[in-house]
């Protein structure tokens, strides 16, 4: 069992050569990849596994070496890097057939050149400053999506972005595998939650399938009461609770509803297969409350959600969270709720009705029941937090017509300024980068939904590699965003995918 935190995952490790310079030259170029290969999988900056290849000199072994990599369920992405010159030409049948994520590694074996020895054989040898142009230029002439590092492979910096890229290309596998259960249909006359499915699923790999909310309450009916009663147990060890919920309170038979769902819920998706789900306020048949803690723990064990049929984001949140796997901070389902435009820095309050994940709190939970103004159902129980102070990024996908876009922007998150005494749900307060007016302008501009990912885990970097793996266009609001350059960004895009959408 691999101690790395997406150890289920590999990547390939591939030096490029060629026959030219020999057997002894072939066999220091395959003890070096070796060497490497090897620092790169005990790197803790890496998430995942790395499993050298054998060093492939011509046409044939790279094309069967791409098509191998494909058939690998388990391969997320290939490192490429030439020690030697290696031809180019003989890498396009292979890298025309690649179907995975590439990662081009500009690094030569030994981090100081040893002036006094070096000789013509050494030249020939270690030329990666050679070999890395030629296929470069190969790269950028086949239009390859990749991501290019740059630097000595036992440098930190080289190790981060290759961990960053390799948690990209984890996401990118999970999305190909991810499918999203629909508990009825989108908010009625909501604009943003809506989107094409079909593309979705052509363009970023994940279904969506759709299912009544009945079918669901079926599986809930069906829930064994000593599996009720074990999650009660859980709950009482796993929150605060509030007295009217506990054995005995006024309101315990609420909390046994709320744990049914869960458990339903849990064995709804699990049997499906299903890594993502979504609900709507507006189709609740057969279900006593609208699920509140049932979403939120499934959330802070890997599921994604989003609240009124808005596949996109929960799909989004369930690669986020699966491309954060062993970092610090969480990630959740979140909304840009109200603004506090009334002290020296404007704030934005964020939540949701109920389902924010509890993997952002600052504290232990509070579990609370409480009355929800929409829904016409039973009281909810909800678990009530506020998220921890700290940088996070807030993450959104919207579907642009011809293409789908990627949305990012940092926040600094701290802790609420006053009590809420009457505000009962998980809740998050930030100050947006690089200020409010700009954030939020920049927001609007880009047509950014209200509802996103929420993430104290993941930087852009991670997001930017994924959006080039997937093709997707990316725009980011943080500290150095100014409206005009924004703006322009925002058309130049719309021009570049347009003309490339048509060639």
């Amino acid at each position: 069992m691999s101690s790395k935190p997406l150890g289920q995952y590999k990547l390939w490790f591939v030096a490029g050569s060629q026959e030219l310079y020999g057997e002894e030259v072939l066999a220091t170029v395959a003890a070096d990849a070796r060497e490497i290969a090897a620092a790169l999988d005990q790197s803790a900056a890496l998430p995942v596994a790395v499993v050298l290849r054998d060093v492939p000199t011509g046409a044939e072994a790279i094309r069967r070496l791409c098509l191998e990599a494909n058939a690998d369920d388990d391969c997320v992405g290939l490192i490429l890097w030439m020690h030697t010159f290696s031809p180019a030409k003989m890498w396009i049948a292979g890298l025309s057939l690649l179907d995975k994520p590439l990662l081009h590694l500009h690094t030569q074996f030994h981090r100081a050149l040893p002036w006094a020895q070096i000789d013509m054989n050494y030249m020939n040898t270690h030329q990666s400053a050679h070999g890395d142009r030629e296929f470069g230029f190969l790269e950028t002439r086949m239009r390859l999506a990749r991501k290019t590092v740059v630097g000595h492979w036992q440098d930190e910096r080289t190790l981060s972005r290759i961990g960053d890229w390799a948690r990209a290309a984890c996401g990118w596998h999970e999305a190909g595998r991810l499918t999203v259960a629909r508990f009825g249909d989108n908010m009625r006359d909501v604009a943003v939650t809506e989107g094409d499915k079909v593309e979705a699923q052509l363009r970023l790999r994940f279904s969506v399938d759709g299912y009544g909310v009945g079918d669901l309450v079926e599986v809930m009916d069906a829930v064994a009461q000593q599996e009720v009663a074990a999650l009660l147990e859980e709950y009482e060890d796993s929150y605060e609770m509030a007295p009217e919920l506990l054995a005995g309170g006024e309101r315990r038979e609420s909390l046994e509803v709320a744990a049914r769902i869960e458990a339903g819920l849990r064995e709804f998706l699990t049997a499906g297969g299903f890594g993502a789900f979504t609900d709507t306020f507006e189709d609740l048949h057969g279900l006593r409350q609208l699920p509140g803690i049932a979403v939120q723990r499934l959330m802070a064990d890997g599921f994604g959600f989003a609240g009124e049929g808005d596949w996109k984001t929960a799909a989004l949140v369930r690669i986020v969270k699966l491309m954060a796997t062993g970092l610090d901070g969480g990630t959740s389902f979140m909304e840009d709720y109200t603004y506090d435009l009334g002290g020296e820095v404007p704030l934005v309050l964020g939540s949701h009705m109920l389902e924010v994940c509890p993997s952002i709190a600052g504290a232990r939970p509070r579990c609370e029941i409480h009355p929800l103004s929409i829904g016409a159902r039973e009281d909810p129980v909800r678990l009530v937090f506020d998220a921890a102070p700290g940088p996070a990024f807030m993450f959104s996908m919207l579907d642009m017509g011809e293409r789908f876009r990627l949305l990012a922007a940092e926040v600094d998150v701290i802790s609420p300024p006053h009590e809420l005494p009457k505000l009962p749900v998980a809740r998050a307060v930030w100050k947006p980068k690089p200020d409010f007016a700009t954030a939020a302008e920049a927001w609007l501009l880009a047509g950014g939904p209200h509802h996103s990912v929420f993430s104290a885990a993941l930087g852009t970097e991670v997001l930017t590699d994924f959006a080039q793996i997937a093709s997707l266009e990316l725009l980011l609001i943080d500290e150095r965003t100014r409206i005009r350059d924004f703006a322009n960004e925002v058309r130049w895009n719309q021009a570049y995918h347009r003309l490339a959408g048509g060639l």
